[in-house]
């Protein structure tokens, strides 16, 4: 985001046609008794000269019931007028509050993985909800002010001004002397309160990333440098929030010196008119009371302006955010999805990210109602395929095709629509195990969850949780075994009944037991489906039609099983590696590799075999 601030008139101006608008009627209902409760604060000023002039200097009985009257009229005008027009406005603060919080998650939901990669949860947790509240709470403070507190302000300066026009200038003259401070002040207080809504985020983040890595924090003995981290920056955030509240509440402050300075002079040179007789004592006391009634709404306005420029922070990330491109939409024209199972085809596909080459030029093919299994180095581009593929990155150039229609021509949900995908990750919601498989949908017969459930094998462990399908499974499904979550992911998968299937290292994490079980359900999900798996080990993929073996962003090589090992090549030196001389993959750096000597093995063979595989991985 720019270093420069938006205009304060642009925000409110965004703020109201986004929002505010939408809430017209109440609000103008909530503004009408906001005036009347207003106005009732002239009134109390006015009363105060019948009431000393009248009842207590001139002892008139007969005034003194119609006064007590006119008291109670307004007491009870005001009390009705605040009750109503505070239920009115709560009802819209919290009512667009929510618009907007519901219009930001819409908006971010759909924002490409690119965003969310420079955008940590706990930043957008924080403009989600924080800086949302803080929003709320200016816009009722100038509306409130402008409402109530303004007209109370002009309400009681005209009653004073109707006594003596002298002393209300007397009291007001040195206004003009705050102007240059207070300006200063709300630079202060917008700059503050940026640096404030920045270390909230980041602490937000730090939480985030705490909490959902608690397990390795322990492991690693790591709380208290993560406490450390997070106290360092928490009392950094306390900083900059006290100074903001200082300049908020300086603006205040020089106000009620201001009024301080001014009564002082009005009653040095009223006093001495009272004294001479050329003023009546009722008269003082109207004005002293209608002074004394503006103090307040005078602090209140004043403040307007410091909370005003710590919501214009938060404002301003927030709008930086909602006007963010989406740059991975659905075509204005889309064409209709391909039917029954189609090929997927990928054409001299170039894909950087930044300066980093990831596909170079990648051409190859996986056919329709087939397994296509992807095997290579890690780095070597394969999750990026299926990236592509459900469109979550766009290729600089070339072809990425399902059936015949390339997917940047199908609209986005269409597209994603063809595909079920089975990662090592598992994700699952904090929800029962039933919404976690069924997601949300109600179009699910009994007869088919039942399948499904025996397919994915969920319903080997189903009796044993407290209560079956409305089990919760906790955050991220960690009252489930990794097993347990795989099937469940799965059983999901089986459920949605898409023509194509993507499984990323689907068994990496798990057990051999697990493995085993989980592989079983895979084979079930696989039958009937155009089938793309990634795995690194073999033992997964040696039935696949076909095997593509990447290297650098390229095809090395491609072909069954049985023809990849009798070509040798890099899949036979990774099968060896494997199922003959060792137990340890490499990854692409050619880390961790532990290769016991087999009975009969000159070592000196082993290494030069060994500097060779690595050689060829590494290139």
């Amino acid at each position: 985001m720019s270093k420069e601030h938006t205009s304060s008139r642009e925000l409110l101006g965004w703020l109201w046609r986004g929002y505010l608008r939408h809430y017209m009627g109440l609000l103008g209902i909530a503004v009408v008794f906001m005036v009347i409760e207003g106005a009732t604060m002239g009134a109390l000023g006015y009363m105060m000269q019948p009431m000393f002039d009248l009842v207590f200097v001139a002892g008139n009985t007969n005034a003194l019931f119609w006064v007590s009257l006119a008291f109670l009229a307004i007491f009870s005008l005001r009390g009705i007028s605040s009750v109503t027009q505070k239920v009115l406005l709560s009802k819209v603060s919290q009512t667009s509050a929510a618009h907007l919080r519901k219009d930001m998650l819409a908006r971010l939901i759909r924002q490409d993985p690119a965003f969310h990669q420079t955008h940590a949860p706990g930043l957008l947790l924080q403009r989600v909800q924080t800086d949302v509240n803080a929003i709320n709470a200016v816009w009722q403070a100038m509306i409130t002010g402008t409402g109530r507190d303004l007209v109370a302000l002009v309400a009681v300066l005209s009653v004073a001004i109707s006594i003596d026009w002298r002393w209300t200038a007397i009291l007001l003259i040195g206004v003009p002397v705050m102007l240059l401070p207070i300006s200063l002040l709300q630079k202060y207080v917008r700059r503050k309160a940026s640096q404030a809504r920045d270390l909230g985020a980041d602490q937000a983040t730090r939480l985030d990333e705490i909490f959902h890595g608690i397990v390795p924090i322990k492991l690693n003995k790591l709380e208290d440098y993560q406490h450390g981290r997070f106290a360092e920056r928490t009392d950094r955030f306390v900083t900059a929030e006290v100074k903001a509240a200082f300049g908020t509440s300086a603006i205040s402050g020089m106000t009620d010196i201001m009024a301080g300075v001014g009564f002082m002079a009005v009653l040095l040179y009223g006093g001495s008119e009272i004294i001479a007789g050329e003023k009546t004592v009722g008269q003082f006391m109207s004005f002293f009371t209608s002074i004394g009634l503006s103090f307040e709404p005078m602090r209140r306005l004043a403040n307007i302006s410091g909370i005003w420029q710590a919501a214009a922070a938060a404002l301003e990330r927030i709008k930086a955010l909602m006007d963010a491109p989406i740059l991975l939409t659905s075509p204005e024209n889309p064409k209709p999805a391909p039917k029954g199972l189609p090929a997927i085809r990928l054409d001299k596909v170039n894909l950087n990210y930044g300066d980093a080459k990831i596909l170079r030029a990648l051409t190859l093919e996986a056919e329709a109602g087939k397994t296509t299994a992807l095997v290579g180095a890690s780095g070597a581009g394969k999750s990026t395929i299926f990236n592509l593929l459900t469109r979550m990155v766009d290729p600089q150039d070339g072809g990425v095709l399902i059936g015949d229609t390339r997917v940047a021509d199908l609209a986005t949900d269409d597209l994603r629509a063809l595909f079920s995908v089975v990662t090592q990750e598992a994700l699952l919601f904090d929800e029962t195990l039933y919404e976690n498989i069924v997601l949300g949908r109600t179009d699910v017969s009994e007869e088919a969850l039942k399948k499904a459930l025996d397919a994915s094998h969920v319903s080997d462990f189903l009796d044993k949780l407290p209560d079956g399908l409305s089990t919760l499974v906790g955050p991220r499904g960690s009252a489930l075994s990794g097993g347990q979550r795989q099937r469940v992911v799965i059983a999901r998968a089986l459920l949605r009944d898409t023509p194509v299937l993507l499984l990323d290292e689907a068994t990496s994490a798990l057990d051999a037991q697990s493995e085993k079980v989980v592989q079983q359900a895979l084979d079930s999900l696989a039958g009937g489906r155009t089938t793309l798996v990634i795995a690194h080990r073999l033992s997964t993929v040696r039935n696949a039609d076909k095997i593509i073996v990447m290297e650098r962003g390229e095809v090395a090589d491609q072909g069954t099983h049985d023809e990849l090992l009798a070509r040798g090549g890099i899949y036979a030196d990774l099968y060896r590696l494997q199922f003959q001389d060792g137990k340890t993959l490499l990854d692409r750096e050619g880390m961790a590799a532990q290769l016991p000597r087999t009975a009969g093995q000159d070592q000196t063979e082993q290494s030069g075999w060994f500097r060779r595989v690595v050689s060829r991985l590494l290139g």
